[in-house]
């Protein structure tokens, strides 16, 4: 196909007469019937411009039949050697992999936050129910004098949550402990006592976490996970939990059965 080719097929395919492209270019009916009959041989560029803004179609599409993309995508080179594998398949290649697309689409589509939060195989016991407010174990007096201090009672789960190699989640008691009421913790729903080591040096065994509750956290976020009925105290990393300790290797989520979020870790309290 020639520039004169494209130009037609764009008219066919938009129902757009000569006299129409006429009105919508400016050029004049008898110049542009010569131009699509190949009687002109040096257009003005003006003219084939004009023709591309009427079609809706780039001057590179008319003139070298390079496509336009409309999608205005900037690839990467672990797309373009994508794209590259892809050419080089034959025919049933190329459809085993666009079923593959296609339902890996479906996926997301159904788990919008798929990408970067826990992926979620079966709900199992979590470490913590939702808490929306303690259980008052404050006397009215106490509580008063509290906020006037500016500070307010959480509950604090007794079940420590491991920063080591796991604990194995029960059904944990809780107290009730006052924290500071600031805008760095108003976030938290409920405090939890951590054991172990992998987490140090910035987290240490016995240190008390201010918990967030939430089913998902995004990459490189603390949080507060369950696999296979052990908790853990760990950064979210896709497909892995990290420790901050690094005797400690990644703990890969594809090795469990079930596997659930249970809280956004924002802080720890400090020690006395």
């Amino acid at each position: 196909m020639d520039y004169i080719d494209r130009i037609k097929l764009l008219k066919s395919e938009k129902k757009i007469t000569n006299d129409a492209l006429s009105e919508m270019t400016g050029i004049p009916l008898g110049t542009l019937s010569k131009i699509l009959a190949g009687i002109s041989d040096s257009p003005k560029l003006s003219n084939i411009v004009a023709i591309c803004d009427a079609l809706g179609t780039s001057l590179e599409y008319i003139v070298n039949g390079v496509p336009e993309n409309t999608n205005n995508f900037t690839l990467d080179r672990g797309e373009m050697r994508l794209i590259e594998n892809y050419r080089a398949l034959d025919t049933h290649g190329k459809e085993l992999v666009t079923l593959v697309l296609d339902k890996e689409k479906e996926r997301v589509a159904r788990a919008p936050y798929q990408d970067h939060s826990v992926e979620v195989k079966e709900k199992s016991p979590k470490i913590l129910p939702s808490i929306t407010a303690p259980t008052q174990r404050i006397s009215a007096r106490e509580l008063a004098q509290n906020r006037g201090l500016g500070k307010r009672p959480v509950a604090l789960f007794d079940m420590p949550v491991s920063a080591g190699v796991g604990v194995f989640v029960d059904s944990p008691a809780s107290d009730e402990i006052m924290i500071p009421d600031n805008e760095r913790t108003r976030e938290a729903d409920f405090a939890l006592r951590i054991s172990g080591n992998s987490m140090e040096p910035k987290y240490r065994d016995g240190d008390v976490l201010l918990v967030a509750n939430s089913d998902y956290v995004e990459v490189g976020e603390l949080g507060i996970f369950i696999l296979d009925g052990n908790g853990f105290f760990k950064i979210y990393g896709g497909d892995r939990l990290i420790s901050m300790n690094t005797m400690y290797g990644d703990i890969l989520l594809k090795d469990f059965e079930n596997v659930s979020c249970v809280g956004r870790v924002i802080g720890k309290l400090k020690r006395k």
